[in-house]
């Protein structure tokens, strides 16, 4: 870094602690050092350590990790508000459907009505008591039976459609509120990943470059270090299972998008978050599954990390705010974080929460 230039790193290392310390009543502080004379040149070169680097690695990764989780809880609410929408579309059918068909059977009851008073205003039965013939009165009789069964299941048909009416159009009013309730846990969400996501990228901006490519190396040495412990457990050692067929497609699709860019909240086809990767990977395998990490991890078939195959899906940390999909031989395809792309890993990079299975029917 040049003469008298302070990384930033010391900054974000040191600025709560400067804050506490600021904060302290009756902290005392030095007197600020004189400025050089005029005549003299300072040159201080301030180096930052690889301790101060892995404290703003770390850092980073909470940073990322807090909008990894508020992505998914903004893809959860984007997926709930799809089907509420859906299901007050359905609604919004039926209760057409219904108001046409009442309309039907009070034009049928009009109709009635409209008989009946064609025929002298009398009902059927006053009508039949004062016929002549006894042949008509016989007749009659099975007439007004009849007209009277279908009056009665007029009336019948026409409250039962009335109440459905209104019973569709209450189920309309409950979902549109829950809706409503879920673009403000949407919106909220997108606020918090967006906070979290500056944060994390205001710190990086701030590296001079030679930070950033140490910062790098670290980041790599971490990911390593996880991965050979992880191998080191001897996890893999018997592990034998091959991919099915829908496997082999959702493997296939997800290493093709390697190398395109990250973006939250994105399900393809040129930008991916974690979850929005898997799922559209196995969508083009020809299987639905849920659309985040957290419910890929709740409603997905769970399987010993012992017997995963390539297709199955590793859930990482312990909220199931990282996913990635096993591709075979210790090795993982995901969409990491912000500023990165869609990438290979090792499988035991991060904390493995567990594995998951979107075809247990093909075995």
């Amino acid at each position: 870094m040049g003469a008298g230039k302070r990384g930033v790193l010391t900054a974000a290392v040191t600025v709560v602690c400067a804050v506490t310390v600021l904060a302290v009543p009756g902290t005392a502080f030095a007197a600020p050092a004189p400025p050089p004379d005029p005549g003299t040149t300072a040159s201080v070169t301030v180096v930052t350590s690889d301790v101060e680097l892995e404290a703003v690695r770390k850092k980073l990764d909470k940073l990322y990790r807090a909008a990894a989780k508020a992505t998914d809880e903004y893809n959860a609410a984007e997926e709930k508000a799809r089907q509420q929408t859906a299901q007050v579309m359905r609604l919004a059918k039926k209760i057409v459907e219904g108001r046409e068909k009442l309309d039907d059977l009070k034009d049928r009851a009009g109709a009635a009505a409209a008989a009946q008073y064609r025929g002298g205003g009398l009902p059927p039965e006053a009508r039949l008591v004062l016929s002549d013939d006894p042949q008509d009165f016989l007749d009659g009789a099975g007439r007004v039976r009849q007209e009277q069964h279908a009056a009665k299941g007029l009336l019948g048909e026409m409250t039962r459609t009335q109440r459905d009416l209104e019973e569709y159009a209450e189920d309309a009013r409950e979902q549109m509120r829950k809706l409503e309730a879920g673009r403000k846990v949407k919106a909220a969400a997108q606020k918090r990943v967006e906070r979290q996501i500056e944060a994390a990228e205001k710190l990086e901006a701030e590296l001079e470059q030679e930070e950033k490519e140490r910062l790098a190396r670290l980041e790599r040495q971490a990911a390593a270090r996880a991965q050979a412990t992880w191998l080191s457990s001897g996890v893999l050692d018997e592990l034998t299972s091959k991919a099915t067929a829908q496997g082999r497609e959702a493997v296939a699709y997800a290493t093709a998008q390697i190398g395109k860019p990250y973006q939250w909240g994105a399900e393809g086809p040129n930008t991916f978050d974690c979850s929005g990767l898997t799922s559209q990977a196995w969508l083009a395998a020809g299987k639905t599954i849920p659309r985040t990490s957290q419910m890929q991890w709740q409603q997905l078939k769970r399987v010993d990390v012992e017997a995963m195959r390539p297709g199955d899906l590793i859930i990482y940390w312990a909220d199931a705010s990282h996913v990635g999909m096993y591709v075979g031989d210790g090795v993982m395809v995901h969409a990491p974080r912000p500023g990165r792309t869609v990438t290979l890993a090792g499988a035991g990079s991060m904390p493995i929460l567990g594995v998951v299975r979107p075809d247990p029917a093909a075995e």
